[in-house]
């Protein structure tokens, strides 16, 4: 094992300091003991193992491309049966990994671990296997604006849907589902899984009563809460704060999350899981209040953001997702998809508007010169729009996609969460696509992925 700074001594430094000490998301593929029969496979998305007289209990699978160094691990650590394998909601990169766990079992001609998880992740799986190009498309959009700085866990692909269907066939089914909560009892050992809704519908947060332990999956990832993803289905914003509070109310004094760091001890788990609630809280109590005084959405995201006292937690930095976009999706969860501009409720091509615009400017340089005055001045949300407007009008037109990708290649580079770098990133390939150049930052990105082979 390579020399890596203890994950429960790096937490503590962390928030006891509030120095952020980045990356928090580290992909190892090593396996640590951070207390007496209890590991973690700090991973694309972590797996962690229980002991037990009857073999291991496992929360997560990690992804597709992890599974087999996740087994490694584990079997570095442990020659134990892997009892049971409970997935805390059905994402690819903490399920993915299963079917290494069930070749593991073959392998050593034992039992097949039994997969728990909640109810709603077999819809997650058809709802999947629906919209399987969809996904993989959005993926590689979300995904393909990432660097090695990005320092989010996500500069190794570990997540799956990337072959030819996003769900691979290896991917095991739970054979056991609940609806609320399941006792599962193994080796002497007891674990309660709970329902709630966060980033997911299907979520599972595994409650330990003997040792105060929550095994938390994705409702803390040391990052801002993915409560806004502009690409995937609805995320649960105050609902997430809720089992938040519901796991301190429990009296929890450890945390083990799927993303990030283990926190221990209880006044580290009351501030970092307080301090994301109430973020979450504050976030949705004043959307609903503009929404009340019958704000429209863009008034709403360009009013409403985090508290000063929080906005630069290291747990709560906007590197994955972001504020603004958890603000969306809270409007979209109570006020539906109209965003209360009356124009845009049944609008014209946006290639007919953009036609009319560049009409009454006289031509499409006139757009073009504004967007890089505004670009070159920082504007980039409306040099954004300008641009965009321009090649609607004329997608053949060179200078408008040159121009589309210099901008949104300096919007990404502007941005903080991955989301946005990824999109934006998008973007720029696309207009780049049209010319067919390679320019230098093309071969700087692959200069990156040779380095990272």
């Amino acid at each position: 094992m390579s020399e890596t700074v203890d994950p429960v001594e790096l937490s503590n430094r962390i928030i006891d300091t509030g120095n952020p000490e980045p990356p928090h998301n580290r992909v190892l593929d090593e396996l640590v003991e951070v207390e007496d029969e209890v590991a973690v496979v700090e991973s694309f998305s972590h797996c962690w193992a229980v002991k037990t007289q009857e073999g291991l209990v496992c929360v997560d699978a990690s992804g597709t491309g992890s599974g087999e160094n996740v087994i490694e691990a584990l079997r570095g650590w442990s020659k134990d049966p892997i009892n049971s394998l409970v997935y805390t909601h059905g994402h690819l990169d903490h399920v993915g990994g299963s079917g290494a766990f069930i070749k593991d079992a073959e392998a050593r001609s034992e039992k097949k671990p039994v997969v728990i998880a909640h109810e709603a992740v077999l819809d997650r799986f058809d709802r999947y296997r629906l919209t399987s190009d969809w996904n993989t498309f959005i993926n590689k959009r979300q995904f393909g604006g990432i660097t090695p700085r990005a320092e989010v866990g996500t500069t190794r692909i570990g997540i799956g849907g990337f072959g030819s269907t996003f769900l691979p066939d290896s991917v095991a089914d739970p054979e056991i589902t609940y609806k609320e909560s399941y006792l599962l009892e193994v080796g002497g050992k007891s674990f309660e899984l709970n329902h709630g809704r966060g980033e997911t519908d299907d979520h599972t947060w595994v409650w330990d009563e003997e040792n105060k332990t929550v095994f938390a999956g994705d409702f803390v990832i040391w990052t801002f809460p993915n409560a806004g993803n502009p690409q995937k289905v609805q995320r649960y914003a105050l609902e997430w704060a809720q089992a938040l509070r519901d796991m301190l109310d429990r009296g929890a004094e450890k945390v083990y999350p799927a993303h990030g760091l283990p926190i221990v001890g209880r006044k580290r788990v009351e501030t970092v899981l307080g301090d994301m609630a109430e973020a979450l809280e504050y976030l949705t109590d004043s959307t609903l209040e503009l929404m009340n005084a019958g704000a429209r959405l863009d008034e709403i995201i360009h009013e409403v953001f985090v508290p000063d006292h929080l906005s630069e937690k290291p747990w709560l930095a906007p590197l994955y997702d972001e504020p603004e976009f958890v603000v969306r999706n809270i409007y979209r969860l109570y006020g539906g998809w109209w965003d209360g501009d009356p124009s845009r409720l049944k609008p014209a091509p946006d290639a007919l508007l953009a036609k009319e615009m560049v009409s009454l400017l006289g031509s499409v340089e006139v757009l073009l010169d504004r967007a890089d005055e505004l670009a070159e001045k920082g504007e980039l949300r409306l040099a954004c729009h300008l641009v965009e407007m321009a090649v609607q009008s004329e997608p053949s037109h060179e200078g408008a996609q040159r121009a589309r990708a210099r901008i949104y290649w300096q919007r990404r580079s502007a941005e903080r969460s991955l989301m946005s770098k990824g999109i934006f990133a998008a973007a720029a390939r696309e207009s780049e696509a049209t010319y067919g150049e390679r320019t230098p930052r093309m071969k700087m990105r692959e200069a990156v992925r040779k380095s990272m082979q």
